[in-house]
Parts: C-alpha cells; sequence; structure tokens
C-alpha cells in the first residue's frame, strides 16, 4: 500500500501551486487565506463524514485533548507565518526555505523515537539514511548564496515550516483514535472558529475565481492530509515524509509545464536522487 503516499505527493503538489496562485495572483491577505482556507477545507471535508466519521472514546482523554489543542494552536501559526511569507517578491527564496519542512519533520520524530514508545518504529536507520538524503538534496536542490540572506519573510518562512513540523508529528499519537479524515475536519473546524472570532471585522470579499481556488485547494489539501495522517500510522511519519518528498519534484515538473518557470540542472539532478531514495525507502519498507 506504499503506493498510497505516492497519490498523496501528487495532491499536495496541486494544493501548493494553487496556494501560490492565491497567495500572488488574487491578492488575498492573510486573514482571508486563514478564514476561507479553513472554511473551505471543512465544507469540502463534510460530504465525506457521512462515510468516514470514526472517533475513538479515547481520543477524549485529558492527555490527548491537550495534544489536540496544542496542534490546533500550533497550526494557527504555522499558517499564518506560511502565507505571510508567500508576499515575498522572490518567491524562489521562499520555497526554498520551506524545503526545510521534511527535514524537520524527520528530525523531531527521530528525537521523540528515544522518548516515547509511540515513536518506536520512526528508528529504522535503513529508511533514516535515505529520508536524510532525500530531504537534504530536496533543500539544496533550489537554495543559491543569496538565500542566506534572511529578512523577515524568510524567517518566517522557517519559523512557519517548523512549526507545521511539530504539528505533522505531535498528529501521531492521535491519528489512531480518528478516521484521517475525520481528524482533519475537527482540527480545521477548531481553527476555523478561532481565526473567525480573531478575525471577523476584517475579511475581504471574494471574488468568484478566488471562492473556487479556495475550493479547489481544500480538495486537494483534504485528500493529502487524509493519506498523509493513514500513513502516519499505517507506516511511520519518516517513512510517509521520505515518500511525500516526491511531491516537490511534482512542482517542479507541473511549474515547468504550466507556469512556464525555469527548471535548473540541480534541480533535474537532485530530482533524480530523490526518486532513488524514494525507491530505496519503499524497498526496505517492504
Amino acid at each position: 500500500m506504499f503506493q498510497i503516499p505516492i497519490i498523496g505527493a501528487f495532491l499536495e503538489a496541486a494544493g501548493t501551486i494553487l496556494y501560490k496562485k492565491l497567495a500572488n495572483r488574487h491578492r488575498v491577505t492573510y486573514r482571508d487565506f486563514l478564514v476561507y482556507g479553513f472554511l473551505s477545507i471543512v465544507l469540502v471535508s463534510l460530504p465525506f463524514l457521512y462515510f468516514f466519521w470514526r472517533i475513538d472514546p479515547l481520543a477524549g482523554s485529558n492527555i490527548n485533548l491537550a495534544i489536540l489543542f496544542l496542534i490546533i494552536t500550533i497550526s494557527i501559526f504555522a499558517n499564518y507565518f506560511s502565507f505571510f511569507a508567500f508576499k515575498h517578491k522572490d518567491l524562489s527564496k521562499i520555497q526554498s526555505i520551506r524545503l526545510t519542512l521534511p527535514l524537520f519533520t524527520i528530525l523531531l520524530a527521530f528525537i521523540l523515537s528515544f522518548f516515547f514508545e509511540i515513536y518506536s518504529n520512526e528508528r529504522n536507520y535503513y529508511i533514516l539514511f535515505f529520508a536524510f538524503i532525500a530531504s537534504i538534496t530536496l533543500f539544496l536542490s533550489n537554495i543559491r548564496k543569496e538565500h542566506f540572506v534572511f529578512d523577515k519573510y524568510s524567517w518566517s518562512m522557517l519559523l512557519g515550516s517548523f512549526l507545521f513540523a511539530i504539528e505533522l508529528t505531535l498528529s501521531k499519537p492521535l491519528v489512531q483514535f480518528y478516521h484521517p479524515i475525520t481528524f482533519y475536519f475537527i482540527r480545521s473546524l477548531f481553527i476555523l472558529i478561532i481565526v473567525f472570532a480573531i478575525f471577523r471585522d476584517n475579511l475581504s470579499t471574494l471574488k468568484p475565481v478566488g471562492k473556487g481556488l479556495f475550493l479547489a485547494s481544500a480538495l486537494f489539501w483534504v485528500g493529502y492530509r487524509a493519506i498523509l495522517y493513514y500513513g502516519y500510522g499505517a507506516f511511520g511519519i519518516v517513512f510517509t515524509t521520505t515518500i511525500l518528498i516526491l511531491s516537490p519534484v511534482l512542482i517542479y515538473l507541473a511549474s515547468w509545464l504550466f507556469l512556464k518557470e525555469k527548471v535548473t540542472r540541480r534541480q533535474v539532478f537532485s530530482s533524480i536522487i530523490i526518486v532513488v531514495c524514494i525507491l530505496g525507502t519503499i524497498w526496505i519498507g517492504n
């Protein structure tokens, strides 16, 4: 069933491209992004809940509710910092920094494996080898010398990526108590309630194209997160994250085909290394 995370990589790539369009071509503010983005996710998720609603009673324990609250809080800040960073005029720089997310996630899962039983399967050193090679290659594929000069947008994306990594890593203990779509819906619903309460008086009126992009991106993100949470429970964080590193490779391809962006030789070479690492991970994982 390793094919499932590969499908997730395609969905993540599509969702990311649509979010880039919203941030840069439709002048969506971070307030609009947070409220309308999570509203779209909640609306898109609703029809699926009829078929996939599942919550284990243990999800209501004090410790699990505390973890859920922490995930929701961290996610709000992660989304804010990441979307703010997308306003930078040099998107290649911001995208390069965003590619630290898989590395942060793998490192956190590996560290937690020494302290908590639920993360014990994250210490497969053969998979970790391929995971680190793939994630470091991914980061180096886009980085340039001038990218090391950080401004507020760069720091914002780095912080957003690190917070997303914390959120994703903390999700693993909870995914066993929910269906993946149920978990993503509950997470997104609480985030929507909080951000709407904060920003309800400062929202813009969206054009039909903007509404369509939000709903389309939400459909991709619901599918991606459902697969990601399933992968965490079935294969582990490190394995799933390594497979999902295929997503930036697909973004390179889609940007070249549809957005007419240039792809460098370094990106092509790094993509080959990443694909080899993914194949190695799949071979060991099976």
